[in-house]
């Protein structure tokens, strides 16, 4: 067993995002194409001879209670696993927060992954899938990263192929978005068209970075994009400057573009601060095993 360990927690994007019904229990069933990106936070989590969970950042205003998933994710293990050892665990935060990129969820894989190394539980990936997915539904993906197709709540999980890679411009404007308000205000019987989360999958599967591009697609953006009008400004942007095509990820607001060049890519990043779209502009790409 080791007594400290660092882990990178990456942030993820949606290739494609389609709500296909309302649960009676309130989810939703989704059917997503999930990427996760270079942009990571650092989790680093130290063992403690005292029972107790500590977590500290560097991210003001992130609460480092029983509000926040890592510290859930440690407070879930040590009550399964009867673990009377305590874990200090300190979030340096590089994924935007609230932003619809899984920064939470990926911080609480981390920890889940971290304290299995830590206390020498010898669980395997699925058995922390399992625990993960009681603590939000895109834990077991950020568990395993990579390109997967997800479905039901998020839970059931297809492993595909790397897609081509890419520059990614990532630009999350300074707007908070609730993913509760999003889906509650989703119109699911008056949409008379849904991503081609298939296609997607083909494309991916073909190798085809134009093919996949041209069916980038997400459902929510419907809702955000239109009390959020930022959001299509910085699409046009990262466009206009070159990009393949540029959508919201997950419940927002975080744009992300796909670019060929990199050049292309600052060029956009170049005019969405200079306009003052967003404050929280990164340089990312694919990131892969």
């Amino acid at each position: 067993m080791e007594d400290k360990i660092t882990l990178a927690a990456h942030g993820k994007i949606n290739l494609g995002l389609d709500v296909v019904r309302r649960l009676e229990n309130g989810y939703h069933e989704v059917r997503m194409v999930m990427q996760s990106v270079e942009l990571a936070d650092t989790v680093t989590l130290k063992r403690l001879p005292e029972d107790r969970i500590l977590v500290r950042t560097d991210r003001r205003g992130l609460p480092c209670n029983e509000k926040n998933l890592a510290f859930k994710a440690a407070g879930l293990m040590k009550e399964i696993y009867s673990l009377g050892d305590g874990v200090e665990i300190f979030l340096e935060k590089r994924i935007p927060i609230a932003a619809g990129m899984a920064g939470g969820s990926a911080d609480c894989a981390a920890v889940l992954k971290g304290m299995n190394i830590l206390f020498g539980l010898g669980l395997s990936l699925e058995e922390l899938q399992r625990e993960g997915v009681k603590l939000g539904a895109d834990v077991p993906y950020c568990l395993s990263r990579g390109c997967a197709l997800s479905e039901g709540i998020g839970e059931k999980l297809t492993v595909l192929k790397a897609p081509p890679s890419c520059v990614l411009l990532l630009a999350k404007p300074d707007i908070s978005v609730s993913t509760k308000y999003v889906y509650e205000n989703l119109k699911l019987k008056e949409l008379e068209h849904h991503p081609d989360i298939d296609g997607i999958v083909r494309s991916i599967e073909a190798g085809s970075l134009e093919g996949l591009c041209g069916k980038l697609e997400n459902v929510l953006e419907s809702v955000t994009g239109r009390e959020y009008p930022v959001i299509g400004e910085i699409e046009r942007e990262m466009e206009e400057a070159g990009a393949l095509r540029a959508i919201m990820s997950g419940s927002g607001p975080t744009v992300f573009g796909i670019f060929r060049e990199r050049e292309a890519a600052k060029r956009a990043m170049k005019g969405i601060r200079e306009k003052n779209l967003a404050k929280e502009v990164f340089l990312s790409g694919f990131q892969t095993y």
